[in-house]
């Protein structure tokens, strides 16, 4: 678990960096922004790269269970799933909807989602200690981005084309990860046969 807890300090504590505005324009202004914006992906990809084998190492040693989840949490969890992918497709530089300016801020929306859908399904120490992380970081950075007065995407009068995008490319990614990639890329089917 060492790794894990390691990769989240870098993997945190590279994005917590770029919230403290004076460091991170100090930090440009010395190393520039090409290099600054090069050395700031390689740490975070650092991070999430420990983070990963790190979780992995974890599962093959045996989970440490700290509670058992009810098993209706299950269905809460899928369910929250389905808006996280929306939240998350929701973000974008393009022209934004409806969904993105009710939510000002679709990622860390769908990031809190995430992680918390996934704390009502797992009651073992490493996943409570990784989507707890998480969790802390997305509102820590959604207050930091609050007090920074960015007011995220505006509101919008009506839907439009891009929400119906957000909804049906969320959906998409839903159900591939849902049937395909959840079971493929971390090992664990969601629906069991």
């Amino acid at each position: 678990m060492t790794l894990l807890i390691i990769g989240l300090i870098i993997f945190i504590g590279s994005h917590v960096f770029t919230t403290l505005r004076p460091q991170r324009e100090g930090a440009i202004a010395a190393l520039g922004a090409g290099p600054y914006k090069g050395l700031y992906s390689l740490v975070a990809l650092a991070g999430f790269a420990l983070i990963v084998i790190g979780f992995g190492q974890y599962r093959a040693g045996g989970y440490e269970p700290v509670w058992h989840p009810p098993a209706w949490t299950r269905h809460i969890t899928m369910t929250l799933m389905w808006f996280s992918f929306v939240a998350l497709a929701a973000t974008g530089k393009g022209p934004r909807g409806r969904i993105a300016g009710w939510l000002r801020h679709p990622m860390l929306v769908g990031v809190k989602i995430w992680a918390l859908a996934h704390l009502l399904v797992k009651g073992d120490l490493g996943s409570m200690i990784l989507f707890g992380s998480l969790l802390a970081f997305a509102v820590y950075d959604r207050i930091a981005v609050k007090r920074r007065g960015d007011t995220g995407a505006p509101r919008m009068a009506a839907f439009n084309r891009s929400d119906a995008i957000a909804v049906g490319a969320g959906t998409i990614a839903y159900l591939a990860m849902l049937f395909y990639l959840h079971p493929l890329l971390i090992g664990v089917p969601i629906l069991t046969r």
